[in-house]
């Protein structure tokens, strides 16, 4: 998209592009473009979504930090005028079922919030690193005896974080694959209507199941205390538990997953940075190279999106009432006014951390710290076990996620 195009769109001389916008043919790491000269050219430019409905794309890091704290930017996906991901998405939310958490406003959200926030603590996370450490060199050993090819997403990147959230919520490990297999369709931009509802209701009425057994017999995990301790008090409800349970266990998994295979890829593609990472033995510049990873990638790629409750001015732009907005986080996180040479990955970089890959403000990801320990013990434990670890198929050959929520690969093959 040339400056002059990007003026147009902005005037509404031309029609506004489709959000999201393509990345460069073999570029699968970097942003769209088109996302760089709107950051430095036209800020606030107009977009439209999948059903046309327009929207505000923010592409600086200072303007989406102040527009992710401000309570006038509203979460709530059902209501007239949210620009949301995808007809399956729109349906889901629209679906007269509660809203998780996550897609609501304070001070209701901040109090469903509340109940899960110890679950997620940097004290609980850091608790769980015997079992991380045993569940890896599980995964690991398998891969060993396996011996490459082997698929890195189905064999280690997808099973480590669906066990750990699947022990965290309760949820048997049997039942992976089902929610697995679901969660791929709700978060999918491609899936239709029907596919999504279908899903969404299997993958509830399992979860409603599931609660309803463990009122019964209560279990020392997630959805048994918030069952026993808040739903039957009434702080809650059985259908809004369904909910946030489906939440936490899709987003649980889903993301650090295509971290842990996106990020690996990037590693074997840049080998001196992969160098640094496996034979780091500091904690803290492993923590650091994993926040470098988390805002070099950003794989929450479609843009927080918002929706403004009565007008309000950015940076000297007028938002109006029901007006909906974008945050390109991908864009901000490679905002040069905040991150020397950002479009390089390098992961000693002193500030990575002030990404904003998991978001800012109110609704930052309630996961984050289970997140960090995840990656921070998976990518030196897998680069240490396989020191020549490579991929087994052509780049070209690889399949990326560009229709998804949540960027990254649908398989990996590696060798060593």
């Amino acid at each position: 998209m040339t400056e002059t195009a990007l003026h147009a769109s902005a005037t509404g001389t031309e029609e506004a592009p489709r959000y999201p916008l393509a990345r460069a043919t073999g570029c699968p790491f970097d942003p769209p473009p088109a996302l760089a000269e709107l950051r430095e050219h036209e800020p606030f430019s107009r977009v439209q979504v999948w059903d046309g409905t327009p929207a505000w794309l923010i592409t600086r890091y200072q303007d989406q930090r102040t527009i992710l704290a401000d309570e006038r930017f509203s979460a709530d996906t059902t209501k007239p005028g949210f620009p949301t991901q995808s007809p399956g998405i729109a349906a889901r939310r629209r679906s007269g079922n509660p809203l998780p958490f996550i897609s609501t406003d304070d001070p209701d959200h901040n109090r469903v919030r509340r109940m899960f926030t110890s679950y997620f603590s940097v004290k609980r996370a850091r608790a769980l690193v015997p079992r991380l450490r045993e569940i890896i060199d599980g995964l690991l050993d398998d891969m060993e005896r396996a011996g490459g090819p082997v698929d890195l997403v189905s064999s280690f990147a997808l099973p480590l974080p669906s066990l750990v959230i699947a022990e965290i919520l309760g949820v048997p490990r049997a039942d992976q694959h089902l929610f697995q297999s679901r969660s791929r369709v709700l978060i999918s931009m491609t899936s239709t209507v029907e596919d999504t509802m279908q899903a969404m209701n299997e993958l509830g009425d399992y979860l409603g199941t599931l609660i309803d057994a463990k009122v019964k017999d209560p279990q020392d995990d997630l959805i048994s205390n918030v069952a026993t301790e808040h739903m039957l008090t009434g702080a809650t409800t059985r259908s809004r538990l369904v909910q946030d349970a489906m939440l936490l266990l899709i987003a649980g998994h889903e993301t650090t997953t295509n971290m842990i295979a996106l990020g690996t890829l990037a590693l074997l593609r840049n080998p001196e940075q992969l160098k640094a990472v496996r034979d780091a033995e500091d904690p803290a510049a492993l923590a650091g190279a994993v926040e470098e990873l988390l805002r070099y990638l950003t794989i929450v790629h479609t843009g927080r999106r918002r929706i403004a409750t009565e007008d309000v001015e950015v940076s000297g732009q007028l938002i109006r009432a029901g007006e909906g907005v974008i945050l390109a986080n991908d864009a901000a996180n490679r905002d040069a006014t905040v991150f020397d040479e950002p479009d390089v990955l390098d992961v000693t970089r002193p500030n990575a951390r002030r990404h904003l890959a998991f978001g800012q403000g109110t609704h930052q990801c309630l996961g984050q710290n289970l997140a960090r320990q995840e990656l921070q013990l998976a990518y030196p434990a897998l680069l240490r076990r396989f020191p020549t670890l490579r991929p087994a198929i052509e780049e070209q050959d690889i399949r990326y996620k560009h229709d998804a929520v949540v960027y990254g690969v649908y398989e990996l093959p590696v060798t060593w």
